[in-house]
């Protein structure tokens, strides 16, 4: 019989780290599994030997949790703006945690099941309707039978309290992760008073998620802390930000970025950025570090490898990865066997190779959120008219 695995909270209230995993939704983009765009997670029924991969190469980076690949897995996402795919959010939910599950047992991984923000609450719908999409997937992980659960990529601190509220019936352990920066939600509520009400909501781990860059997460989830123990609550905290560097966001993050999201390459982070990163954020305090979009596993592998003393583990994936690059000791070049040192790659700003590229975008910055007529969605394909429009609206934007 295999041995029992320490759970989420067993692991953070002995002060372990946590590693999580990285960004399914852009790596499968990336490898031709996902569509930009809706953002949907089908891959899990229509190729799953894809997913499968994708999570056993996060397990080698050494991640202690496998999320299910259940981002957007709602039924009104799944059927919104002519999204046809017909598949069910369950049938995708559940095959989601089957897989998680799978790989989850060929190392010593939690299943993490994950609800995220919906198409019903930007378009002002009930809170009883949303709490029902809620519902409706934690009624698959309830019956999957994961180890914990996750409430991550909420813009507004309204609904992710919904959806902690939902998760925190199953029983389960929950986590609740906000995609908003140091300004706070879209709605204008601080990052301390997210998480205390998230908090109070009942989650036991708060953090944020995508959106921002590694440091301004981490800073932002410092202002977390500060607010939770303000309050004189307890909480564990987590970080799971972008692989994009982002310093000319705005309060919506890389999504208002022109660059967004098929030109972000070139702010891609390195793997010795990483290092720092998860430096930090272990310095901060927070205990639970992984990554979202943009996130590979060579960076998770990289999160580990910073944290192994703290560990006590080195990932499977370095026996191919020399620490600072002392493998580059075997190179046949002198001068490329030179850098095979820390001192080296701490030191490194990296060209882009691009002369005619800015150093900062401008974001666009429509300003709009929900209760904003521009958000409401439907069902029906986004028709000419409406297209139309928008181009009308971005370039007014572009020449206000």
């Amino acid at each position: 019989m295999a041995p029992v695995k320490k759970g989420i909270l067993e692991r953070l209230n002995a002060g372990e780290v946590v590693i999580g995993d990285g960004g399914f939704v852009f790596a499968l983009e990336k490898r031709g599994y996902v569509k930009a765009g809706p953002w949907t997670p089908e891959a899990s029924v229509t190729h799953p030997e894809a997913m499968r991969q994708l999570q056993r190469e996060f397990l080698r980076a050494r991640s202690n949790v496998m999320q299910t690949f259940t981002f957007y897995a709602s039924d009104d996402k799944l059927e919104n703006r002519g999204n046809n795919l017909k598949l069910t959010g369950a049938q995708i939910n559940e095959a989601a945690c089957d897989l998680a599950r799978e790989v989850a047992n060929e190392g010593d991984a939690l299943v993490a099941g994950g609800v995220s923000q919906t198409p019903s609450y930007l378009s002002c719908k009930s809170e009883t309707e949303v709490r029902a999409i809620f519902k409706k997937q934690l009624d698959v992980f309830v019956r999957k039978n994961v180890d914990f659960l996750i409430a991550e990529y909420f813009e507004h601190v309204e609904e992710a309290e919904w959806a902690v509220q939902v998760l925190k019936t199953s029983g389960k352990p929950v986590a609740a992760s906000l995609c908003i920066g140091p300004k706070g939600d879209m709605h204008g509520v601080s990052p301390g008073e997210c998480a205390v009400r998230l908090v109070k909501a009942g989650a036991q781990i708060v953090g944020v998620n995508c959106h921002f860059d590694p440091m301004t997460c981490v800073e932002t989830v410092k202002l977390m802390k500060e607010g939770v123990e303000k309050a004189g609550l307890k909480a564990h905290y987590m970080v799971q930000p972008l692989a994009f560097h982002t310093p000319d966001c705005n309060r919506q993050g890389f999504i208002d970025l022109p660059e967004f999201p098929f030109a972000l390459e070139p702010r891609i982070l390195t793997r010795w950025d990483m290092h720092k990163y998860a430096r930090e954020a272990y310095k901060a305090g927070i205990r639970f570090i992984g990554g979202c979009c943009g996130f590979e596993p060579y960076h998770i592998r990289a999160l580990a490898e910073e944290l192994a003393p703290e560990r006590g583990i080195i990932p499977a994936g370095s026996e191919k990865h020399g620490m600072w690059g002392s493998g580059l000791e075997m190179h046949t070049k002198p001068w490329v066997r030179a850098r095979s040192r820390r001192e080296y790659w701490e030191k490194i700003l990296p060209a882009s190779g691009r002369p005619k590229s800015a150093s900062m975008s401008t974001p666009e910055g429509w300003g709009v959120t929900k209760g904003d007529a521009e958000l409401l969605q439907h069902k029906e394909a986004t028709t000419s008219q409406e297209m139309k429009h928008v181009l009308e609206v971005q370039k007014s934007k572009s020449t206000a």
